[in-house]
Protein backbone atom coordinates (compact mmCIF):
# COMPACT_ATOMS: atom_id res chain seq x y z
CA UNK A 1 0.00 0.00 0.00
CA UNK A 2 1.14 3.39 -1.22
CA UNK A 3 0.07 7.16 -0.24
CA UNK A 4 -0.33 10.01 -2.63
CA UNK A 5 -0.82 13.50 -1.49
CA UNK A 6 -3.23 15.78 -4.31
CA UNK A 7 -4.40 19.21 -4.34
CA UNK A 8 -7.68 19.20 -6.54
CA UNK A 9 -10.36 21.65 -7.31
CA UNK A 10 -13.85 20.48 -5.61
CA UNK A 11 -15.35 18.86 -9.01
CA UNK A 12 -12.07 16.32 -8.97
CA UNK A 13 -12.63 16.00 -5.00
CA UNK A 14 -15.98 14.99 -5.12
CA UNK A 15 -16.49 13.14 -8.44
CA UNK A 16 -15.45 9.54 -7.58
CA UNK A 17 -15.27 9.05 -11.70
CA UNK A 18 -13.28 12.28 -12.10
CA UNK A 19 -11.00 11.42 -9.19
CA UNK A 20 -10.23 7.77 -10.43
CA UNK A 21 -9.54 9.53 -13.96
CA UNK A 22 -7.01 12.00 -12.24
CA UNK A 23 -4.90 9.14 -9.60
CA UNK A 24 -4.59 7.04 -13.46
CA UNK A 25 -3.13 10.10 -15.27
CA UNK A 26 -1.04 11.06 -11.98
CA UNK A 27 0.28 8.01 -11.31
CA UNK A 28 0.84 6.90 -15.58
CA UNK A 29 -1.61 3.81 -15.32
CA UNK A 30 -2.53 1.84 -18.29
CA UNK A 31 -6.08 0.95 -18.86
CA UNK A 32 -4.86 -2.70 -18.03
CA UNK A 33 -3.59 -1.59 -14.48
CA UNK A 34 -5.54 -2.28 -11.82
CA UNK A 35 -6.29 0.91 -9.34
CA UNK A 36 -7.37 0.26 -5.71
CA UNK A 37 -7.71 3.17 -3.41
CA UNK A 38 -9.36 4.92 -1.01
CA UNK A 39 -9.39 8.52 1.13
CA UNK A 40 -6.89 8.18 4.11
CA UNK A 41 -7.34 12.13 4.56
CA UNK A 42 -9.74 15.21 3.06
CA UNK A 43 -9.35 18.94 3.93
CA UNK A 44 -11.18 21.79 1.86
CA UNK A 45 -8.71 24.61 1.73
CA UNK A 46 -10.95 27.50 0.93
CA UNK A 47 -8.44 30.58 1.85
CA UNK A 48 -7.74 31.26 -1.81
CA UNK A 49 -10.06 32.86 -4.41
CA UNK A 50 -9.45 28.98 -6.47
CA UNK A 51 -10.76 26.62 -3.89
CA UNK A 52 -8.89 23.27 -3.45
CA UNK A 53 -9.54 20.15 -1.82
CA UNK A 54 -5.91 18.17 -0.03
CA UNK A 55 -6.59 14.40 -0.58
CA UNK A 56 -4.33 12.28 0.90
CA UNK A 57 -4.77 9.03 -0.84
CA UNK A 58 -4.04 5.24 0.00
CA UNK A 59 -3.90 2.98 -2.95
CA UNK A 60 -2.16 0.03 -4.30
CA UNK A 61 -1.96 -0.73 -8.32
CA UNK A 62 -2.93 -4.61 -9.20
CA UNK A 63 -3.21 -5.87 -5.93
CA UNK A 64 -5.30 -5.89 -3.32
CA UNK A 65 -5.51 -2.75 -0.84
CA UNK A 66 -5.16 -3.87 2.80
CA UNK A 67 -8.20 -2.76 5.10
CA UNK A 68 -7.92 0.46 7.05
CA UNK A 69 -6.55 0.27 10.41
CA UNK A 70 -9.02 0.34 13.33
CA UNK A 71 -9.10 -0.52 17.09
CA UNK A 72 -10.20 -4.01 17.89
CA UNK A 73 -12.10 -3.56 21.38
CA UNK A 74 -11.59 -6.41 23.40
CA UNK A 75 -14.79 -6.43 25.80
CA UNK A 76 -15.37 -8.95 28.60
CA UNK A 77 -18.43 -10.37 30.56
CA UNK A 78 -18.31 -8.24 33.58
CA UNK A 79 -21.44 -9.06 35.62
CA UNK A 80 -19.42 -10.53 38.31
CA UNK A 81 -16.40 -7.99 38.15
CA UNK A 82 -15.56 -5.55 40.48
CA UNK A 83 -18.07 -2.39 40.35
CA UNK A 84 -17.33 1.18 38.83
CA UNK A 85 -20.09 3.63 39.58
CA UNK A 86 -20.30 6.41 36.70
CA UNK A 87 -22.62 9.17 37.50
CA UNK A 88 -24.11 10.76 33.76
CA UNK A 89 -24.30 8.95 30.31
CA UNK A 90 -22.67 11.78 28.17
CA UNK A 91 -19.59 11.39 26.45
CA UNK A 92 -17.23 11.21 29.22
CA UNK A 93 -19.56 8.84 31.08
CA UNK A 94 -20.28 6.36 27.59
CA UNK A 95 -16.87 5.87 27.27
CA UNK A 96 -15.38 5.17 30.85
CA UNK A 97 -18.72 2.44 30.75
CA UNK A 98 -17.18 0.64 27.38
CA UNK A 99 -13.53 1.50 29.23
CA UNK A 100 -14.22 -0.43 31.81
CA UNK A 101 -15.58 -3.40 30.03
CA UNK A 102 -12.35 -3.33 28.06
CA UNK A 103 -10.42 -3.18 31.81
CA UNK A 104 -12.83 -6.02 33.51
CA UNK A 105 -14.45 -3.75 35.10
CA UNK A 106 -18.66 -3.58 35.49
CA UNK A 107 -19.88 0.01 35.09
CA UNK A 108 -23.08 0.58 36.79
CA UNK A 109 -24.43 3.68 35.28
CA UNK A 110 -26.37 6.07 36.96
CA UNK A 111 -28.09 9.00 34.84
CA UNK A 112 -31.20 11.68 35.91
CA UNK A 113 -32.29 11.53 32.69
CA UNK A 114 -34.31 9.14 30.27
CA UNK A 115 -33.34 6.91 27.57
CA UNK A 116 -32.64 8.54 24.11
CA UNK A 117 -35.99 7.89 22.50
CA UNK A 118 -37.68 8.75 25.80
CA UNK A 119 -36.29 12.64 26.16
CA UNK A 120 -37.65 13.00 22.16
CA UNK A 121 -40.95 13.66 24.03
CA UNK A 122 -39.55 16.41 26.59
CA UNK A 123 -37.75 17.94 23.49
CA UNK A 124 -40.81 18.66 21.82
CA UNK A 125 -42.30 20.26 25.27
CA UNK A 126 -39.27 22.29 25.26
CA UNK A 127 -39.68 23.63 21.48
CA UNK A 128 -43.83 23.62 21.05
CA UNK A 129 -45.39 24.20 24.20
CA UNK A 130 -42.13 26.06 26.51
CA UNK A 131 -41.65 23.41 28.64
CA UNK A 132 -38.76 22.94 30.51
CA UNK A 133 -38.30 18.81 32.04
CA UNK A 134 -35.24 19.87 34.71
CA UNK A 135 -34.26 16.29 34.51
CA UNK A 136 -35.01 15.55 30.34
CA UNK A 137 -34.06 18.18 27.92
CA UNK A 138 -31.50 18.91 25.37
CA UNK A 139 -28.58 18.57 28.45
CA UNK A 140 -29.74 15.67 30.40
CA UNK A 141 -30.23 12.38 29.27
CA UNK A 142 -28.98 9.03 27.48
CA UNK A 143 -26.06 10.76 25.75
CA UNK A 144 -26.23 13.80 27.26
CA UNK A 145 -26.02 16.85 25.55
CA UNK A 146 -23.72 15.62 22.22
CA UNK A 147 -26.66 13.42 21.39
CA UNK A 148 -28.39 16.36 20.33
CA UNK A 149 -25.86 18.22 18.64
CA UNK A 150 -23.82 19.03 15.38
CA UNK A 151 -21.73 15.82 16.49
CA UNK A 152 -18.59 17.52 15.84
CA UNK A 153 -15.47 15.27 16.48
CA UNK A 154 -12.38 17.14 15.98
CA UNK A 155 -10.10 18.37 19.21
CA UNK A 156 -6.98 19.88 19.84
CA UNK A 157 -6.79 18.19 23.02
CA UNK A 158 -4.73 15.21 21.64
CA UNK A 159 -2.26 15.07 24.68
CA UNK A 160 -5.72 13.53 26.30
CA UNK A 161 -5.69 10.06 24.94
CA UNK A 162 -6.44 8.32 21.50
CA UNK A 163 -8.95 10.21 19.56
CA UNK A 164 -8.34 7.43 16.78
CA UNK A 165 -9.77 5.22 20.03
CA UNK A 166 -12.73 7.44 19.83
CA UNK A 167 -13.40 7.60 16.09
CA UNK A 168 -13.30 3.98 15.77
CA UNK A 169 -15.36 3.20 18.61
CA UNK A 170 -18.39 5.47 17.22
CA UNK A 171 -17.75 3.59 13.58
CA UNK A 172 -18.15 0.31 15.59
CA UNK A 173 -21.21 1.62 16.87
CA UNK A 174 -22.61 2.92 13.80
CA UNK A 175 -21.39 6.07 12.61
CA UNK A 176 -20.06 6.43 8.72
CA UNK A 177 -16.59 5.75 7.94
CA UNK A 178 -16.34 9.34 6.60
CA UNK A 179 -15.21 10.55 10.00
CA UNK A 180 -12.23 8.38 9.71
CA UNK A 181 -11.05 10.64 6.94
CA UNK A 182 -12.44 14.61 7.26
CA UNK A 183 -10.34 16.80 8.57
CA UNK A 184 -13.27 17.60 10.60
CA UNK A 185 -15.49 15.25 10.78
CA UNK A 186 -18.71 15.16 12.12
CA UNK A 187 -21.91 13.09 12.26
CA UNK A 188 -25.13 15.19 13.12
CA UNK A 189 -27.49 15.12 15.24
CA UNK A 190 -30.00 12.87 13.25
CA UNK A 191 -27.52 10.17 13.31
CA UNK A 192 -26.16 9.97 16.94
CA UNK A 193 -29.10 8.93 18.68
CA UNK A 194 -28.96 5.25 17.14
CA UNK A 195 -25.32 5.40 17.61
CA UNK A 196 -25.94 6.33 21.56
CA UNK A 197 -28.09 3.24 21.84
CA UNK A 198 -25.77 1.11 20.27
CA UNK A 199 -23.22 1.68 22.68
CA UNK A 200 -25.67 1.47 25.97
CA UNK A 201 -26.61 -2.48 24.52
CA UNK A 202 -22.59 -2.95 24.05
CA UNK A 203 -22.72 -2.10 27.95
CA UNK A 204 -25.48 -4.11 28.72
CA UNK A 205 -24.84 -7.10 26.63
CA UNK A 206 -21.47 -7.59 28.39
CA UNK A 207 -22.78 -7.32 31.83
CA UNK A 208 -22.91 -3.30 32.58
CA UNK A 209 -25.84 -1.58 34.27
CA UNK A 210 -27.87 1.48 33.10
CA UNK A 211 -29.99 3.04 35.45
CA UNK A 212 -31.72 6.25 33.70
CA UNK A 213 -34.33 8.71 35.83
CA UNK A 214 -32.24 8.05 38.70
CA UNK A 215 -30.70 11.39 40.12
CA UNK A 216 -27.54 11.66 43.02
CA UNK A 217 -28.82 13.57 45.67
CA UNK A 218 -26.45 12.79 48.55
CA UNK A 219 -23.00 11.77 49.05
CA UNK A 220 -21.43 9.79 52.39
CA UNK A 221 -17.84 10.43 53.03
CA UNK A 222 -15.68 8.87 55.79
CA UNK A 223 -12.26 9.63 56.08
CA UNK A 224 -11.03 10.48 52.34
CA UNK A 225 -13.18 8.16 50.47
CA UNK A 226 -16.96 8.59 49.67
CA UNK A 227 -18.50 5.01 50.65
CA UNK A 228 -21.32 5.42 49.58
CA UNK A 229 -24.44 7.45 47.35
CA UNK A 230 -27.82 8.05 47.51
CA UNK A 231 -30.58 8.84 44.47
CA UNK A 232 -33.91 10.37 44.56
CA UNK A 233 -35.58 7.14 44.84
CA UNK A 234 -34.42 6.76 48.37
CA UNK A 235 -31.76 3.50 47.59
CA UNK A 236 -27.93 3.61 48.76
CA UNK A 237 -25.14 2.63 46.75
CA UNK A 238 -21.92 1.21 48.47
CA UNK A 239 -19.31 2.00 46.38
CA UNK A 240 -15.36 1.52 46.11
CA UNK A 241 -14.78 3.89 43.00
CA UNK A 242 -17.13 6.69 41.82
CA UNK A 243 -16.46 8.25 38.44
CA UNK A 244 -18.08 12.07 38.18
CA UNK A 245 -19.02 12.57 34.34
CA UNK A 246 -22.32 14.59 35.21
CA UNK A 247 -21.83 17.58 32.18
CA UNK A 248 -21.56 21.23 32.77
CA UNK A 249 -24.99 21.98 33.38
CA UNK A 250 -26.14 19.96 36.15
CA UNK A 251 -25.67 22.63 38.91
CA UNK A 252 -27.54 21.00 41.77
CA UNK A 253 -24.00 18.52 41.13
CA UNK A 254 -21.99 22.06 42.25
CA UNK A 255 -24.17 22.55 45.09
CA UNK A 256 -24.01 19.49 46.63
CA UNK A 257 -20.21 18.64 46.23
CA UNK A 258 -20.05 22.25 47.80
CA UNK A 259 -22.29 21.35 50.71
CA UNK A 260 -20.27 18.21 51.27
CA UNK A 261 -17.31 19.58 52.14
CA UNK A 262 -15.56 18.50 48.72
CA UNK A 263 -12.90 21.02 47.00
CA UNK A 264 -14.33 22.92 44.09
CA UNK A 265 -12.67 25.68 42.33
CA UNK A 266 -13.68 28.79 40.31
CA UNK A 267 -12.32 28.75 36.56
CA UNK A 268 -12.70 31.32 33.65
CA UNK A 269 -15.50 30.59 31.40
CA UNK A 270 -17.59 32.23 28.38
CA UNK A 271 -20.99 34.04 27.43
CA UNK A 272 -22.23 35.66 24.64
CA UNK A 273 -24.99 35.40 22.20
CA UNK A 274 -25.80 32.93 18.90
CA UNK A 275 -25.16 34.39 15.41
CA UNK A 276 -27.61 33.42 12.93
CA UNK A 277 -27.29 33.78 9.20
CA UNK A 278 -28.42 32.67 5.81
CA UNK A 279 -26.44 29.22 5.31
CA UNK A 280 -25.94 30.65 1.40
CA UNK A 281 -24.50 33.89 2.72
CA UNK A 282 -21.80 32.42 4.88
CA UNK A 283 -21.27 30.00 1.33
CA UNK A 284 -20.55 33.25 -1.13
CA UNK A 285 -18.78 34.71 2.22
CA UNK A 286 -16.27 31.36 2.39
CA UNK A 287 -16.29 30.36 -1.21
CA UNK A 288 -15.34 33.84 -2.95
CA UNK A 289 -18.94 34.19 -4.39
CA UNK A 290 -18.30 30.61 -6.31
CA UNK A 291 -21.39 28.71 -6.74
CA UNK A 292 -20.52 25.11 -4.62
CA UNK A 293 -23.68 24.80 -2.85
CA UNK A 294 -24.52 21.25 -4.96
CA UNK A 295 -20.64 20.38 -4.10
CA UNK A 296 -18.76 21.64 -1.37
CA UNK A 297 -21.05 20.98 2.43
CA UNK A 298 -22.00 24.30 4.13
CA UNK A 299 -19.45 26.58 5.00
CA UNK A 300 -17.93 27.22 8.56
CA UNK A 301 -15.82 30.46 9.75
CA UNK A 302 -13.89 30.39 12.85
CA UNK A 303 -13.27 33.93 14.00
CA UNK A 304 -11.45 35.65 16.99
CA UNK A 305 -10.86 39.25 18.19
CA UNK A 306 -9.17 40.72 21.41
CA UNK A 307 -11.44 43.24 22.28
CA UNK A 308 -10.00 45.55 25.93
CA UNK A 309 -7.80 42.36 27.01
CA UNK A 310 -10.57 39.82 26.57
CA UNK A 311 -10.89 37.45 23.28
CA UNK A 312 -14.18 37.38 21.78
CA UNK A 313 -14.37 34.09 18.92
CA UNK A 314 -17.08 31.83 17.61
CA UNK A 315 -18.08 28.97 19.55
CA UNK A 316 -19.48 25.57 18.02
CA UNK A 317 -20.31 26.61 14.59
CA UNK A 318 -23.32 24.84 13.22
CA UNK A 319 -23.02 25.06 9.54
CA UNK A 320 -26.58 24.15 7.90
CA UNK A 321 -27.94 23.96 11.49
CA UNK A 322 -30.74 24.74 13.84
CA UNK A 323 -30.61 26.81 16.87
CA UNK A 324 -32.50 25.19 20.02
CA UNK A 325 -33.74 25.80 23.58
CA UNK A 326 -31.07 23.96 25.84
CA UNK A 327 -32.45 25.84 29.04
CA UNK A 328 -32.29 22.89 31.91
CA UNK A 329 -34.90 24.67 34.69
CA UNK A 330 -38.13 26.65 33.82
CA UNK A 331 -36.63 30.32 35.01
CA UNK A 332 -33.64 30.33 32.43
CA UNK A 333 -32.82 30.86 28.39
CA UNK A 334 -30.64 28.85 27.25
CA UNK A 335 -29.69 28.66 23.31
CA UNK A 336 -27.37 26.21 22.14
CA UNK A 337 -26.74 24.87 18.14
CA UNK A 338 -27.18 21.72 16.41
CA UNK A 339 -26.99 20.47 12.94
CA UNK A 340 -27.95 17.30 10.64
CA UNK A 341 -25.67 15.51 9.44
CA UNK A 342 -26.20 16.49 5.77
CA UNK A 343 -25.99 20.55 7.26
CA UNK A 344 -28.65 21.00 4.72
CA UNK A 345 -30.80 23.30 6.68
CA UNK A 346 -31.11 27.11 5.06
CA UNK A 347 -29.13 28.73 8.43
CA UNK A 348 -26.12 28.96 9.90
CA UNK A 349 -25.43 29.67 13.56
CA UNK A 350 -22.03 29.91 16.15
CA UNK A 351 -22.13 30.89 19.46
CA UNK A 352 -19.63 34.32 19.57
CA UNK A 353 -18.94 34.68 23.42
CA UNK A 354 -16.67 36.61 25.49
CA UNK A 355 -13.99 35.16 28.04
CA UNK A 356 -14.82 35.69 31.26
CA UNK A 357 -11.98 36.12 33.81
CA UNK A 358 -12.21 35.32 37.43
CA UNK A 359 -11.65 39.66 38.12
CA UNK A 360 -15.09 40.00 36.01
CA UNK A 361 -16.85 38.32 39.06
CA UNK A 362 -15.94 40.50 41.80
CA UNK A 363 -19.58 41.43 42.87
CA UNK A 364 -20.02 37.07 42.93
CA UNK A 365 -16.94 36.62 45.38
CA UNK A 366 -19.12 35.67 48.13
CA UNK A 367 -20.53 32.47 46.34
CA UNK A 368 -16.74 31.58 46.56
CA UNK A 369 -15.98 28.79 43.36
CA UNK A 370 -19.79 29.06 42.66
CA UNK A 371 -19.42 32.70 41.78
CA UNK A 372 -19.08 32.31 37.88
CA UNK A 373 -21.88 29.95 38.47
CA UNK A 374 -24.28 32.35 39.86
CA UNK A 375 -23.34 34.93 37.26
CA UNK A 376 -24.33 32.68 34.85
CA UNK A 377 -27.51 31.92 36.63
CA UNK A 378 -28.50 35.15 36.66
CA UNK A 379 -27.68 36.66 33.54
CA UNK A 380 -29.96 33.43 31.97
CA UNK A 381 -32.69 34.63 34.00
CA UNK A 382 -32.49 38.29 32.90
CA UNK A 383 -32.78 37.20 29.50
CA UNK A 384 -35.66 34.83 30.15
CA UNK A 385 -37.63 37.94 31.86
CA UNK A 386 -36.56 39.90 28.69
CA UNK A 387 -38.16 37.34 26.66
CA UNK A 388 -41.80 37.28 28.59
CA UNK A 389 -40.21 34.40 31.01
CA UNK A 390 -41.06 31.77 27.84
CA UNK A 391 -38.54 29.68 25.98
CA UNK A 392 -38.88 32.49 23.44
CA UNK A 393 -35.46 34.39 23.02
CA UNK A 394 -34.72 37.91 22.83
CA UNK A 395 -32.76 38.69 20.17
CA UNK A 396 -31.63 41.60 17.87
CA UNK A 397 -30.65 42.76 13.90
CA UNK A 398 -26.98 42.44 13.96
CA UNK A 399 -26.21 45.60 13.09
CA UNK A 400 -28.77 47.33 15.33
CA UNK A 401 -27.64 45.56 18.28
CA UNK A 402 -24.18 47.03 17.16
CA UNK A 403 -25.54 50.43 16.63
CA UNK A 404 -27.75 50.30 19.70
CA UNK A 405 -31.20 50.72 18.41
CA UNK A 406 -34.50 48.31 18.50
CA UNK A 407 -35.03 45.70 15.56
CA UNK A 408 -38.46 46.70 14.34
CA UNK A 409 -38.26 43.31 12.70
CA UNK A 410 -36.46 40.34 12.88
CA UNK A 411 -34.84 38.30 9.86
CA UNK A 412 -36.94 34.19 9.55
CA UNK A 413 -34.52 31.91 12.33
CA UNK A 414 -34.58 28.31 12.88
CA UNK A 415 -35.26 28.68 16.58
CA UNK A 416 -38.57 26.82 16.99
CA UNK A 417 -40.09 28.75 20.21
CA UNK A 418 -39.79 31.81 17.98
CA UNK A 419 -38.13 35.38 18.60
CA UNK A 420 -38.73 38.79 20.43
CA UNK A 421 -37.15 41.57 19.62
CA UNK A 422 -35.40 43.14 22.86
CA UNK A 423 -32.52 45.82 23.38
CA UNK A 424 -29.82 42.67 23.89
CA UNK A 425 -27.55 45.63 24.11
CA UNK A 426 -29.01 46.79 27.29
CA UNK A 427 -29.96 43.37 28.69
CA UNK A 428 -26.76 41.58 28.52
CA UNK A 429 -23.93 43.07 31.10
CA UNK A 430 -22.08 46.22 29.98
CA UNK A 431 -18.53 44.58 29.64
CA UNK A 432 -20.19 41.33 27.56
CA UNK A 433 -22.42 43.64 25.13
CA UNK A 434 -19.82 46.36 24.36
CA UNK A 435 -17.04 43.65 23.60
CA UNK A 436 -19.24 41.89 21.45
CA UNK A 437 -20.14 44.91 19.78
CA UNK A 438 -16.92 45.93 18.73
CA UNK A 439 -15.84 42.52 17.70
CA UNK A 440 -18.66 42.17 15.04
CA UNK A 441 -17.50 45.22 13.16
CA UNK A 442 -13.72 43.21 13.20
CA UNK A 443 -15.54 40.26 11.93
CA UNK A 444 -17.04 41.87 9.16
CA UNK A 445 -13.72 43.04 8.20
CA UNK A 446 -12.52 39.30 8.09
CA UNK A 447 -15.81 38.30 6.20
CA UNK A 448 -16.88 41.19 4.59
CA UNK A 449 -20.96 41.04 3.92
CA UNK A 450 -21.15 39.00 7.82
CA UNK A 451 -21.59 42.28 9.36
CA UNK A 452 -25.30 42.77 8.15
CA UNK A 453 -29.05 42.97 9.44
CA UNK A 454 -29.50 39.40 7.60
CA UNK A 455 -28.27 38.08 10.62
CA UNK A 456 -29.68 37.72 14.29
CA UNK A 457 -28.27 37.42 17.53
CA UNK A 458 -29.96 35.42 19.72
CA UNK A 459 -29.50 35.56 23.54
CA UNK A 460 -28.01 33.96 25.55
CA UNK A 461 -25.15 31.88 24.58
CA UNK A 462 -23.51 30.48 28.21
CA UNK A 463 -22.76 26.98 28.63
CA UNK A 464 -19.84 26.85 26.78
CA UNK A 465 -17.66 25.50 29.61
CA UNK A 466 -18.36 24.87 33.00
CA UNK A 467 -17.15 28.03 35.65
CA UNK A 468 -16.62 25.44 37.90
CA UNK A 469 -13.64 23.47 38.14
CA UNK A 470 -13.67 20.25 40.59
CA UNK A 471 -9.86 19.79 41.09
CA UNK A 472 -7.96 16.24 40.83
CA UNK A 473 -4.16 15.26 40.02
CA UNK A 474 -3.26 15.24 36.84
CA UNK A 475 -1.50 11.70 37.08
CA UNK A 476 -3.99 9.85 39.43
CA UNK A 477 -6.90 11.39 38.00
CA UNK A 478 -8.52 11.45 41.68
CA UNK A 479 -9.50 14.17 44.07
CA UNK A 480 -6.87 15.65 46.14
CA UNK A 481 -8.61 14.94 49.37
CA UNK A 482 -10.99 12.15 47.64
CA UNK A 483 -8.65 9.08 46.98
CA UNK A 484 -11.82 7.07 44.58
CA UNK A 485 -13.63 10.24 43.66
CA UNK A 486 -12.64 10.88 39.57
CA UNK A 487 -14.08 14.10 37.90
CA UNK A 488 -14.52 13.65 34.27
CA UNK A 489 -15.41 15.69 31.50
CA UNK A 490 -16.64 18.68 30.74
CA UNK A 491 -18.93 19.13 34.09
CA UNK A 492 -15.90 18.39 36.00
CA UNK A 493 -13.80 21.22 33.71
CA UNK A 494 -11.18 19.21 32.30
CA UNK A 495 -12.83 18.69 28.61
CA UNK A 496 -14.65 20.48 25.83
CA UNK A 497 -16.58 18.67 23.58
CA UNK A 498 -17.14 14.42 22.36
CA UNK A 499 -14.15 13.42 21.20
CA UNK A 500 -12.24 15.25 24.64
CA UNK A 501 -14.60 13.91 27.07
CA UNK A 502 -14.48 10.62 25.81
CA UNK A 503 -10.94 10.45 26.04
CA UNK A 504 -10.78 12.04 29.35
CA UNK A 505 -13.75 9.45 30.34
CA UNK A 506 -11.60 6.77 29.21
CA UNK A 507 -8.61 7.68 31.53
CA UNK A 508 -10.99 7.82 34.71
CA UNK A 509 -12.08 4.29 34.19
CA UNK A 510 -8.27 3.32 33.90
CA UNK A 511 -7.61 5.59 36.90
CA UNK A 512 -10.70 3.63 38.60
CA UNK A 513 -8.79 0.44 37.95
CA UNK A 514 -5.62 1.57 39.38
CA UNK A 515 -7.49 1.55 43.00
CA UNK A 516 -9.64 -1.68 42.90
Amino acid sequence: MLFLELSVDPETAFDPNLLESYLRAELGLSTDDKLNYRLDRRNIDARGRNIKVNLRIAYSVNDSLPPREQTVFHYQEVSEAPEVHIIGFGPAGMWAALRCLELGLKPIVIERGKDVRSRRRDLKAVNRDNVVDPDSNYCFGEGGAGTYSDGKLYTRSKKRGNMQRILDSLVQHGAIEDILFEAHPHIGTNKLPKIVQAMRETVLKHGGEIHFETKLCRLEKRGNKIVSFSTQDGKVWPTKALILATGHSARDIYYLLHESGIRLEAKPFAMGVRVEHPQKLINKIQYHGNDYDDLLPAASYKLVQQVEGRGVYSFCMCPGGFIVPAATAQNEIVVNGMSPSKRDNEFANSGIVVAIELEDLKDYAEHGPLAGLEFQKEVERKVWEAGGKSQKAAAQALVDFVKGRISESLKPTSYIPGLISKPMHEILPAFMANRLRAAFVEFGKKMPGYYSNEANIVGIESRTSSPVRIPRDKESYQHPEIENLFPSGEGAGFAGGIVSAGMDGERCAEAAKAIL
